[in-house]
């Protein structure tokens, strides 16, 4: 029986916070490092089981081909291949696959849920996406801003809504000392808790956290403008959200009021034509594929680092 005791779970970015810049140039290392991955095998041996109750494609293949690279064997459980939560509890569900994984990953519907696994598992659990944190977007996310610091000047702006990106978004940010600035509609404002969360990280990085309700006050002057879906996965019955969002698009007008370089930002999937529009999404300031790309490295640092941290601190210690 594997002993619980010590291990980390990533169910926030903040969960993370004291080793996320390492994180990230760990990342970033490997990902430029053609020849690392040829005998560097950290999850060798190891079984790392991913279960989705949502639908998936960057997080699913992202996880499959990160674990395949680094030597471990990826498990994917979807939602119809368990029991979870119907007739075994999420408690018994994590102690049996504790028995059999290194490791789990969990994109679920409600927070709770993501909480309990991890409450009753004996190997590290990673929220591969709940309705109030995505943590593995905003490691990639802050990847890739790290990753273009040439060209970042500015604060990061977000227009939409204030869901589980901006959520873990502004606690990345808050970490690695980067201004930001997000505008949401009256009603559909962040969670007051993150925001403290991250308020009090900013105490001590300097990093300056507003929230405001107007576009372009967001977006003036800003180095990144990043936006989501108005509506996300599991709204879809909200259909009259979409209307409080009118003024809200990140089109060609908007984003004339960042700096000159900006970088565009989307976790994808994008509604073209709704939260964007193609002139932005696929102009020289997009770096939403580079995002998309970088959830794979970041996970295989975050996955290396939670299963195998003297492979990690090995690896880390070349540089």
């Amino acid at each position: 029986m594997k002993d619980s005791e010590g291990k980390t779970d990533l169910l926030a970015i903040d969960d993370i916070k004291d080793h996320l810049p390492q994180l990230i140039d760990w990342a970033i290392r490997i990902k430029n490092d053609e020849e690392a991955l040829f005998d560097f095998k950290p999850l060798e041996g190891m079984s790392i089981g991913s279960i989705y109750e949502k639908p998936s494609t960057r997080t699913r293949v992202s996880f499959e081909v990160g674990v395949n690279r680094l030597g471990g064997q990826p498990i994917t459980l979807l939602a119809g291949d368990l029991q979870l939560g119907k007739s075994e509890s999420i408690a018994d569900t994590a102690e049996v696959l504790s028995r059999y994984m290194d490791c789990i990953t969990y994109r679920c519907f409600g927070h709770e849920d993501v909480l309990e696994l991890a409450n009753h598992s004996k190997v590290p659990v990673i929220n591969a996406l709940s309705d109030l944190h995505h943590p593995c977007q905003a490691a990639a996310d802050m990847m890739t801003i790290v990753e273009n610091g040439s060209r970042f000047d500015g604060h990061v702006a977000w227009v939409g809504d204030g869901n589980n990106v901006l959520h873990d978004l502004v606690l990345g940010s808050a970490i690695l000392g980067f201004d930001i600035k997000f505008a949401t509609p009256k009603g559909f404002e962040p969670d007051e808790e993150v925001i403290s969360r991250a308020m009090k990280i900013a105490e001590n990085s300097g990093s300056i956290i507003q929230g405001v309700n107007d576009p372009i006050e967001a977006v003036k002057g800003a180095g990144v403008v990043y936006t989501d879906v108005f509506v996300s996965m599991g709204e879809e019955h909200m259909g009259e959200k979409i209307s409080s969002f009118r003024g809200f698009q990140v089109n060609e007008g908007l984003v004339s009021n960042a700096d000159n370089g900006f970088l565009f930002m989307h976790c994808l999937p994008a509604h073209r034509g709704d939260e964007v529009t193609d002139g932005v999404i696929d102009s020289p300031n997009s770096v939403v594929f580079d995002q998309a790309e970088n959830r794979m490295w970041a996970q295989m640092s975050i996955l290396t680092y939670l299963c195998n941290k003297a492979a990690w601190q090995t690896y880390w210690d070349l540089r």
